[in-house]
C-alpha cells in the first residue's frame, strides 16, 4: 500500500523520482505526485495513474520526493494526493500509514493554518512548519513532530533552505539506497534497484537525514549505525522480460522459485534439511503446539503446512487469520512456537499478531520473502522463501515457495522430534525436488488451459472444492480468480457443498475439483456427481494416472506425492489469468487491492 520514494544526488532528479514511482506501481495506488527542489519547491500531483501525471524535466533539481497514494483519509482526488505542503509552500511531505491523533492537531492548527485536503498527512506538514519556527534544523523539527504523533507511519520531508531529505519510520517500511554519487529512499528496494543494490533498512523509531553522499540516523536521543546490506536480485528480476503481465511472468518463474527455495538446504539421501535455525532438539521435543499466523494467500499456505506438520512432525497445529489472532491464556508460551507467514514481511495484521505472541513469551519464526523486513528483524528465527521479487498484486510464485519452505520446516521438526524417519524424509524430499519439473509440465499446457478458460469465462460464479491438502488450494484458486477477474468465486471443503452452497449451483456455475494425492479424491468424486446432477459443468484437476471420465474437462498433474496439490494450483493460476485477460481486466493492479498491506 502507498509508495514513498526519494532521491538526492547529481542526476536528473525529476526523471529518477518519476521512474521510481513507476517501479512502485505494483503496491497499489489511486493518485500520485512528486515534489522537486531547485531553489524553490515544485509540486506536481493528481489522482489517477502515474501515466496521467506530468512531471517536467528539471535538470537543475537535485533533490525530490514522490508518492503513490492508497486512499484512507479522503477520497482519491487531486487535492488529497501527496505530496502535501505547509502554508508557506516551503515544506513538502509524503506519508504512508495512519496518524491516529491528526484530528486533534488539525483542530488546533486551523486557527492559523489553511488546510487544502482531507488527509491526515497534511497535519504533518503544518506541524513541521511550526517546529521550524523554533529550530532551523529540519531533522530536529521532524524529531519534535514525531514525538507528538500516534499511529503507524513512514514519511519523508524536504524543505526549501534545508539540505537533503529527512525520513521517519514507525511500523511502516522504509529503506535507503546508497551509491557513489546519490542517496535513495523507498518503501521497498524496488523503487531504486536499477541504481543500487546496497541498502539500509530503517527500524521503528529511526529518523534519517539523507544527503548526497551521507546518511545520519538517530533513534530517540542516540545516533545509530544501521548495517548496510546487498540485495541479491537485480533490476532485471523486477522487469516483465517479454511477458505481457508480471503475473504471467511470475507464474512461469515458479520452477526456478521452488529450486531457489530448495537450493543448498536439502540432503535427499540422508533425509535432512539445513535451515540455519536455532531451534534445539530439546526445544523441538518440548513443543505442544505450533500456531501459524498469516493473511490471504499466506494463510492458505499455512493451512497446507498444518496438514503436513501434524502428520510428519507429530505436533498440534492451529492456523490463525492474523487480524483475528489472540494468544490464549491457557497455552504455555514456552511450549508454543508461533510461525508468521508473510511474503513482504511487513503485513500489518501479521506484525501485530506476532507482537502479541512475542509479548506473551512465545518463540517466533518467520517464513518470508524479504530480507531486512520488519518481521524478519523481530522474530527469533527466519527462513526465507527466496522467490525473488513478486510485482503482481495477486501472489503466485510466493505461494509455491512458501509451501516448499514450510515443507522443509516440517521435515526439520519431524526429524528433530524423532517423528519422521530418514526414509520417510528422503521420500518427501525426492517428491519435493521433482516439483519444479512437474510445474514446468503444467506450464507447457498453457494453450490448453487458455482454451478451457475462454470456454468457461462467462460463468455466473465459480466454485472450487477439495479435501485435506486440496482444500487450501481450492481456497487459493478461488481467491486468484476473484482478485483479477472480479468474478464471484468461492472455495469450499468438498463435503461442505451440501451444507448450503449446493443451493447456488446451476448450469452456469462451473465447479473446479482438486483430486490429486493428499486430497481424498474418491470422496470428492461423490460431490462432483452431486453438482453434475444439478447441471453444473465440472473441471477436474487429477493425478496423471487416475482416469476420471466423470468431468467435462480434466487436467492432469504429474505424480509428485503430497506436493501434487501445489502443482495443481498452477493450473488454477493460469485459468484465472486467462479469464481475466479475456475480460480485459487490470491483471497486475486489480482494483481496490494492494500488494503490501501495511495498515490494519
Amino acid at each position: 500500500m502507498c509508495g514513498i520514494t526519494g532521491y538526492i544526488g547529481t542526476g536528473d532528479c525529476s526523471t529518477i523520482v518519476a521512474q521510481s514511482l513507476k517501479n512502485l506501481e505494483y503496491r497499489g495506488y489511486d493518485s500520485a505526485g512528486v515534489a522537486l527542489r531547485n531553489g524553490s519547491l515544485e509540486v506536481y500531483k493528481q489522482s489517477g495513474t502515474i501515466d496521467d501525471l506530468t512531471v517536467p524535466s528539471m535538470p537543475s533539481a537535485t533533490c525530490g520526493i514522490g508518492h503513490t497514494r492508497w486512499s484512507t483519509h479522503g477520497a482519491p482526488t487531486d487535492e488529497n494526493a501527496h505530496p502535501h505542503t505547509d502554508c508557506t509552500g516551503q515544506v513538502a511531505v509524503v506519508h504512508n500509514g495512519i496518524i491516529n491523533n491528526y484530528e486533534m492537531f488539525k483542530n488546533e492548527l486551523c486557527a492559523d493554518h489553511e488546510f487544502t485536503s482531507e488527509t491526515d498527512t497534511e497535519v504533518i506538514a503544518h506541524l513541521i512548519e511550526n517546529a521550524l519556527a523554533d529550530t532551523n534544523d529540519l531533522r530536529e523539527a521532524v524529531e519534535q513532530v514525531v514525538s507528538m504523533l500516534k499511529g503507524s507511519f513512514a514519511f519523508a520531508v524536504t524543505a526549501v533552505g534545508h539540505d537533503g531529505i529527512v525520513a521517519a519510520r514507525q511500523d511502516s517500511p522504509l529503506v535507503i539506497g546508497h551509491s557513489e554519487d546519490a542517496t535513495f529512499l523507498g518503501s521497498d528496494v524496488t523503487a531504486f534497484v536499477e541504481h543500487t543494490r546496497t541498502v539500509t533498512f530503517l527500524e521503528d523509531g529511526d529518523i534519517a537525514h539523507l544527503l548526497e553522499g551521507d546518511v545520519t540516523i538517530v533513534n530517540g536521543d542516540k545516533l545509530v549505525d544501521r548495517e548496510r546490506q546487498t540485495i541479491e536480485w537485480d533490476a532485471d528480476a523486477a522487469e516483465k522480460g517479454g511477458y505481457e503481465h508480471y503475473m504471467r511472468k511470475e507464474i512461469h518463474e515458479q520452477p526456478r522459485a521452488v529450486r531457489q527455495a530448495l537450493s543448498g538446504r536439502v540432503d535427499e539421501l540422508a533425509g535432512t534439511v539445513d535451515l540455519d535455525l536455532s531451534l534445539s532438539q530439546e526445544y523441538c521435543n518440548s513443543l505442544d503446539e505450533i500456531q501459524i499466523i498469516a493473511c490471504g494467500t499466506s494463510y492458505y499456505a499455512g493451512l497446507y503446512a498444518a496438514e503436513l506438520l501434524e502428520q510428519y512432525a507429530d505436533v498440534r497445529v492451529s492456523v490463525h487469520i492474523a487480524s483475528e489472532y489472540e494468544f490464549r491464556g491457557d497455552r504455555d508460551p514456552w511450549r508454543t512456537l508461533v510461525v508468521a507467514v508473510t511474503q513482504s514481511g511487513e503485513t500489518a495484521d501479521t506484525l501485530r499478531a506476532l507482537r502479541k505472541a512475542a509479548g506473551a513469551g512465545t518463540r517466533t519464526l518467520a517464513v518470508t520473502n524479504t530480507v531486512g523486513s520488519t518481521i524478519a528483524r523481530e522474530v527469533d528465527d527466519t527462513v526465507y522463501i527466496r522467490s525473488g521479487p513478486e510485482i503482481g498484486v495477486a501472489a503466485t510464485k510466493t505461494f509455491a515457495s512458501q509451501i516448499t519452505t514450510l515443507t522443509l520446516v516440517t521435515i526439520y521438526l519431524g526429524r528433530q522430534r524423532n517423528a519422521l524417519s530418514s526414509t520417510e524424509a528422503s521420500n518427501i524430499l525426492e517428491k519435493l525436488t521433482a516439483v519444479p519439473s512437474a510445474i514446468q509440465q503444467v506450464l507447457d499446457t498453457e494453450s490448453t488451459v487458455r482454451r478451457i478458460a475462454e470456454e468457461f469465462a462467462d460463468g455466473d460464479a465459480f466454485f472450487f472444492i477439495g479435501r485435506r491438502l486440496g482444500h487450501p488450494v481450492a481456497l487459493e484458486g478461488a481467491l486468484k480468480l476473484k482478485e483479477i477477474s472480479y468474478d464471484h468465486a468461492e472455495g469450499f471443503p468438498s463435503g461442505e457443498l451440501k451444507h448450503g452452497p449446493l443451493a447456488l449451483v446451476t448450469d452456469e456455475t462451473p465447479v473446479v475439483a482438486i483430486l490429486t494425492e493428499g486430497t481424498n479424491a474418491d470422496e470428492t468424486l461423490h460431490n462432483v456427481k452431486e453438482v453434475e446432477s444439478r447441471g453444473a459443468p465440472t473441471i477436474g484437476v487429477t493425478s496423471a494416472t487416475d482416469p476420471n471420465p466423470v468431468f467435462d474437462t480434466t487436467l492432469t498433474v504429474p505424480k509428485v506425492g503430497l506436493m501434487e496439490p501445489v502443482v495443481a494450483n498452477v493450473y488454477l493460476q493460469l485459468f484465472a489469468y486467462h479469464i481475466a485477460k479475456r475480460k480485459g481486466r487490470s491483471i497486475d493492479k486489480p482494483r481496490n487491492l494492494a500488494k503490501s498491506v501495511t495498515v490494519e
